[in-house]
């Protein structure tokens, strides 16, 4: 099997791609970041450029295109919205057009917030009502997909997190807009610096690693459809976050719960936005971790990477 990773220096895109090269033959892409991974053939490429993605695709003729880049800020395309639509919708749309052309399978990465948060726990039977403009653009481009004629399959994800070392130089100090949560979180922690962490919106905190294997089990399957691929843990961030002090054993006390008018947010955030991935897992026969099983691994990891 060959795979093009498309956002390979993303913490989720990277992940992939690193599997991916221990027993398949594997490109990724990158934009602003450069990266290396052992094994795989790193390729420069924005997916808004429609000649180079057709061109990128049709030089690496792979069997599977993952395709993990899109403009995720939240708050960012509420107020860019041109260029949200662009990444999100026209980018994934050039990637759609060049797996047509040369006949290859597509896995694109979307959200749970393509749903309104007022469910609690959200199956691939609900309909999606997205509140912000991010789950807008995530949706149109589900939509584009589906409709593109070719084998897909839709992996609705939440909150991922992990190891990415494209953000190790970053992980000795609290700041890093950019990083994940947990890297986020532990950087505060560790400069002994107060967390505000909110109580009133629950999501479902994805292991990068373990969404990255289930995602290669995924791609050697021929099941069309959407399918939820995120942790098995319904939590909000203040329990997220007392549980990343915990297993990496920091101080608790630092973390203090808010609801979610303290912050002030340009976009509305789905309030409860679970996914439930029983369907996913009957279907490919895996197991998604939960949140301490999660954080587990990746203080293990942590140990090999001197963090």
């Amino acid at each position: 099997m060959k795979l093009l990773v498309i956002g390979g220096s993303g913490l989720l895109g990277y992940r992939i791609a690193e599997l991916a090269a221990k027993k398949h033959e594997t490109f990724f892409t990158y934009n602003y970041r450069p990266a290396r991974i052992e094994g795989a053939t790193g390729l420069k490429l924005d997916k808004c450029d429609r000649a180079g993605t057709l061109e990128t695709i049709e030089k690496t003729e792979p069997d599977i295109v993952i395709d993990t880049a899109a403009q995720h800020n939240v708050d960012y395309c509420e107020t860019h919205k041109e260029e949200a639509w662009k990444v999100n919708v026209e980018g994934t749309e050039n990637v759609v057009s060049a797996c047509k052309q040369i006949g290859a399978r597509m896995i694109f990465l979307s959200t749970d917030y393509v749903f309104a948060g007022t469910e609690g726990c959200y199956n691939e039977q609900n309909q999606p009502n997205p509140i912000n403009y991010y789950g807008k653009t995530k949706l149109e481009a589900e939509n584009l997909v589906k409709k593109a004629g070719i084998p897909f399959t839709i992996a609705r994800t939440s909150v991922i997190y992990g190891w990415n070392s494209n953000e190790l130089a970053g992980l000795k100090s609290s700041s890093g807009k950019s990083m994940n949560f947990v890297i986020w979180a532990l950087g505060k922690l560790r400069a002994g610096e107060e967390i505000k962490a909110v109580t009133d919106q629950y999501s479902s905190p994805t292991l990068a690693d373990n969404l990255a294997e289930i995602l290669l089990t995924m791609a050697s399957s021929d099941k069309d459809g959407v399918y939820h691929t995120a942790g098995r843990s319904c939590l909000h961030r203040y329990d997220f976050t007392l549980k990343i002090a915990k297993i990496f054993g920091f101080n608790s006390a630092l973390i203090k719960p808010v609801t979610s008018d303290a912050f002030t947010q340009v976009a509305q955030r789905p309030m409860r936005c679970c996914l439930d991935v029983s369907r996913t897992e009957q279907t490919f026969n895996v197991k998604f971790l939960d949140v301490e099983s999660g954080l587990s691994v990746m203080k293990a990891q942590a140990k090999e990477i001197n963090w």
